[in-house]
């Protein structure tokens, strides 16, 4: 299997970020590797992305290492996670922007697995997503049930 071009997203409003999302679902995060640097209103994230574009209709499957960054942030706080373990695995599972109170200003939640949540305030929504080039084999393919308790269908 040939890997697929590097992947580079902007995401600059909501559904910007919902595609961000999609192709961050099932990404695992390490909790060292949530970098917020307060003086430079940036956090940054080293991921392992798992390729869906690259699993459509394959029966192996690939993760990529990649990065994603939010500019002009305000404030990070995370719950349910603790982030002095460093070496503690996430499951990233989606990413939601909300800006209902002081639109362009807002809130980036990524929720993972477990309860886990990562908030990051922001001025205004400017996040990147690029590859960063190791691509390695899965060992398989993360699986979701519609809801708890859910039975697939045949």
């Amino acid at each position: 299997m040939a890997p697929a071009d590097p992947l580079k997203l902007i995401a600059l409003d909501r559904d910007d970020l919902e595609i961000v999302s999609a192709h961050l679902q099932d990404s695992t995060v390490k909790a060292g590797e949530i970098l917020w640097r307060p003086n430079e209103h940036r956090v940054v994230i080293a991921l392992d992305r798992f390729d869906w574009e690259a699993a459509h209709g394959e029966s192996t499957w690939q993760r990529r290492r990649s990065a994603l960054r939010f500019e002009r942030v305000k404030n990070c706080k995370y719950r349910s996670f603790d982030s002095a373990d460093k070496d503690k695995s996430l499951n990233l599972l989606a990413i939601d922007f909300s800006d209902e109170k002081d639109a362009p200003a807002g809130t980036v939640t990524l929720l993972f697995a477990g309860g886990g949540l990562l908030r990051i305030e922001v001025e205004c929504l400017e996040a990147e997503l690029a590859d960063l080039g190791p691509v390695w084999a899965a060992e398989c393919c993360p699986e979701h049930d519609a809801e708890p308790g859910a039975t697939r269908l045949a």
